[in-house]
């Protein structure tokens, strides 16, 4: 028994011997099934002929080794899945190289049998069960060093992806920078933008996918970035209006959010960016809607100035404190309304539903209590940005 297993180990050692001698040719026959039978190679080409090659060739010979042996040495195929990972070559297509490889290891093994007169052993049999038994396991540690070097690349993709939105929302507008972001984010480097900012209630990537699947139903590609507390919108108008890009999103947020005004380009992010969070906070607590920078400029202009904010707010409204929550809310909702009626006392008592003489009434009331005359020039503009201000800054 143990003479027929020497002669059998002898056997596949000579085979092996003799198809390393035509390793090569092996090569050269292989790269040729792999561009006729798995197309990837040539459609995608990633993967260039001469690093084909050489990976055909060290993985072949690795095979031959590990079939003659018993040996495992897999520092080919480890290699061979990190490079392709890395080259983006889809694994299904990588795998298939190597079985159209342990094919023709085979072939070259019968035909060295053959060649010796050793085709009718049954020594073959083991080593048809052998080529198969170690491709599989090459192959399987192809697919481990694969997914190994796709999370790494995943991670530097998505390092890489966080930085370039930050050197955006920061103000890096060199050139080149704003090249590599555009074209990483998939974005235009020119054209107009807006910039959307949402408050980040559910960190759900598929809501940010739904709204780019719907913007670019109106022809407005668009990147998103998920950040702790807020979702980021970049959004390229290309033709479209800003206000049809704002009437959309309307329609699909359901949060605080702040659209911006229109940008010149990608290098113009971070302006965009702060007019968004800024306006943003125009909105009172609790108000869901995407507020935009041109509708409230005036607002804006307060949250930028905050010490003249509280001025304005001391000046005129301060006096009013002193009355009763119920009182004060009356006098101030007629206040409000007064000012949007551009001083019309008919018109202030048709937004309040309530006779013009009780609208005259409350005004006095109000002149009485601040000691100021709210119908002087100019005190409108005044009162009007003071009343916003107390809205925005309620503390």
């Amino acid at each position: 028994m143990g003479k027929v297993v020497e002669e059998a180990v002898l056997t596949v050692e000579s085979l092996a011997q003799r198809v390393l001698g035509r390793l090569p040719a092996l090569t050269d026959q292989l790269v040729g099934i792999i561009y006729a039978q798995n197309p990837a190679y040539l459609e995608l080409d990633s993967v260039p002929r001469q690093d084909l090659w050489r990976s055909c060739h060290d993985n072949v010979a690795r095979v031959v080794q590990m079939i003659a042996s018993g040996d495992d040495r897999f520092d080919a195929a480890q290699a061979t899945g990190r490079r392709r990972a890395e080259q983006r070559m889809p694994l299904d297509d990588v795998l298939k190289s190597f079985r159209l490889g342990g094919r023709l290891v085979w072939e070259a093994l019968i035909d060295e049998a053959r060649a010796q007169g050793t085709a009718e052993s049954e020594v073959l049999l083991d080593v048809a069960g052998k080529v198969w038994e170690v491709v599989d396991r090459t192959s399987s540690q192809v697919a481990t060093a694969y997914h190994a070097a796709e999370r790494y690349l995943v991670r530097a993709d998505e390092q890489r992806r966080s930085t370039l939105w930050e050197g955006l929302l920061q103000g890096r507008a060199n050139r080149a920078f704003v090249q590599d972001a555009a074209s990483v984010l998939d974005v235009p480097v020119n054209g107009p933008y807006v910039v959307v900012a949402i408050d980040n209630l559910v960190d759900d990537d598929s809501t940010t996918t739904s709204f780019a699947r719907r913007l670019a139903g109106i022809r407005v590609p668009s990147a998103w970035q998920v950040r702790p507390q807020t979702v980021v919108g970049l959004l390229a108008l290309g033709t479209e209006s800003a206000d049809a890009v704002l009437r959309l999103l309307r329609q699909l947020v359901d949060a605080p959010a702040g659209l911006s005004g229109v940008v010149a380009g990608l290098a113009e992010v971070d302006v965009a960016y702060r007019q968004a969070m800024l306006a943003r906070r125009t909105l009172v607590p609790g108000q869901i809607d995407v507020a935009a920078l041109p509708e409230r400029l005036p607002e804006a202009l307060l949250l930028s100035a905050p010490e003249l904010a509280d001025q304005l707010i001391r000046s005129w409204l301060m006096p009013l404190t002193t009355t009763s929550a119920p009182e004060r809310e009356l006098l101030l909702d007629t206040l409000d309304k007064w000012v949007r009626s551009a001083g019309s006392v008919r018109r202030t008592a048709e937004l309040a539903h309530c006779h013009r003489n009780t609208v005259i009434n409350r005004l006095h009331r109000v002149e009485q209590i601040t000691g100021r005359d709210i119908t002087e020039d100019g005190y409108q503009l005044e009162l009007g940005l003071a009343l916003k201000a107390f809205r925005l800054f309620p503390a």
